[in-house]
């Protein structure tokens, strides 16, 4: 980051205002009705452009298809589906397609947590092992010159907050080749034949990357969380997103797994290599989502639609509450949407914020709209899948935008180029 920027980030703590939209959606997702866009100050034809620029991603072989969407003060002005859900069979995306939507998860694993904070089931600021007791004496990894490496105590427990904003010292172990990653790669965590609670026995009897809150490193905190989540309400997790979450927002078609009926909804998951070429990362017909597995993983377990996210976009966006159910109170919101974190922490490799984000609770913050070069908003929240979907909200804006499709590795080019093309459509700001 530009030293010029420091301090504007280093106190760049920032909650917007959340905005209180009505919203209401009908649920079948191929008939949505639109709204004509220029009454909620969008340009009908600005808005053409996502659309071409779907299209020259088809045309060059970059995207095999997607669905992209927009909505405003409540009202969806954009939502459309192109190309394929399985181009070998020639099956047309959809806009009712169910997405493997990976990280997307995180967030709404973190309001899960959060709805328990606003029941007095724990304090943010509460050590994790008190809930989990067999991170109970974890020690953090230290490099040393003889390159063996030694063990510390961690100069201050791990907090329920820590997981929320990836400062735990936990990690994936895929970013590098320290002792840490190696131990973690060989631990297989993300085993999904096995279960959150064993995840946690195993690191249990790792060490730590780095010292709680001196460190934003992506990794299995929110798997963590979710495991928190379970021990708290003596529920699965899968349980308690259905009972608390997707049943008052009706996300009817998000879950861990994919029931029968709703396989033909399910694309292909297409990896390209470093050449260029594509080949099929997982089949629709044998995905592993297709039957229920153990671990259910609160940090990309998740599979679901685009007008499903959309409403949990749109509680968030409004405070907490959609069309009269409310999940959290405008204030715990406000937390989230928080930067909390001090650029001395962040990485220089692995998954990066970048230049003039933060993070809150759950949601990559945009703190410094000049620092990141893009078109946006400060306090705009964030976050994406592995597989290329992206989601953002823009309190100040009143603005959503969602991209879905099924790539691999993560195309971050085209979700920046997806968000030039959603704000350069407004025509009338929040100002």
């Amino acid at each position: 980051m530009k030293k010029s920027s420091r301090s504007r980030f280093l106190l760049g703590r920032l909650a917007l205002p959340i905005l209180m939209t009505a919203f209401s959606l009908d649920l079948d997702a191929e008939n949505v009705r639109l709204a004509k866009p220029e009454t909620v100050g969008v340009s009908s034809e600005r808005l053409k452009r996502i659309d071409e620029l779907v299209a020259r991603k088809l045309e060059s072989g970059e995207l095999v298809g997607a669905v992209s969407l927009v909505a405003r003060k409540g009202k969806i002005v954009h939502f459309n589906a192109a190309g394929y859900a399985d181009a070998e069979a020639g099956k047309p995306m959809k806009r009712d397609t169910i997405f493997r939507i990976f990280s997307m998860t995180k967030a709404i694993t973190t309001t899960a947590a959060m709805m328990l904070y606003e029941e007095g089931r724990f304090q943010l600021f509460d050590p994790v092992e008190k809930y989990l007791p067999e991170l109970a004496g974890v020690k953090v990894f230290v490099e040393t010159d003889d390159g063996k490496g030694r063990l510390e105590e961690p100069r201050r427990p791990m907090t329920i907050a820590d997981l929320m904003m990836h400062t735990s010292g936990l990690t994936y172990g895929i970013f590098g080749n320290s002792e840490v990653d190696k131990q973690v790669r060989a631990a297989n965590l993300l085993d999904r034949n096995s279960t959150t609670r064993e995840m946690v026995e195993k690191l249990g009897k790792l060490p730590l990357f780095g010292h709680p809150g001196e460190h934003w490193q992506y990794g299995v905190s929110t798997d963590v969380l979710g495991e928190l989540v379970t021990r708290v309400t003596g529920k699965p997790l899968d349980e308690f997103f259905a009972e608390r979450i997707f049943k008052p927002l009706e996300m009817t078609d998000t879950g861990f797994s994919l029931p029968e009926e709703k396989v033909d909804r399910f694309p292909v998951n297409y990896r390209w290599g470093l050449d260029g070429k594509r080949e099929i990362a997982e089949p629709a017909a044998t995905s592993t989502y297709l039957k229920k597995k153990p671990f259910l993983s609160g940090g990309g377990g998740l599979v679901g639609t685009t007008t499903d996210y959309l409403k949990f976009c749109q509680m968030i966006l409004n405070g907490g509450e959609f069309e009269g159910r409310r999940l959290l109170s405008p204030k715990s919101v406000e937390l989230m949407g928080t930067n909390h974190i001090r650029e001395h922490i962040l990485p220089e490799t692995g998954v990066r914020l970048g230049p003039g984000n933060g993070f809150g609770l759950g949601f990559r913050v945009r703190v410094d709209v000049a620092e990141t070069q893009q078109l946006g908003s400060p306090g705009t929240l964030s976050w994406g899948g592995v597989a290329s979907t992206m989601y953002f909200i823009d309190p100040k804006e009143e603005l959503i935008g969602l991209i879905m499709t099924q790539k691999l590795p993560t195309d971050l080019r085209i979700r920046d180029e997806f968000t030039v093309a959603v704000y350069q459509s407004l025509i009338e700001t929040n100002e």
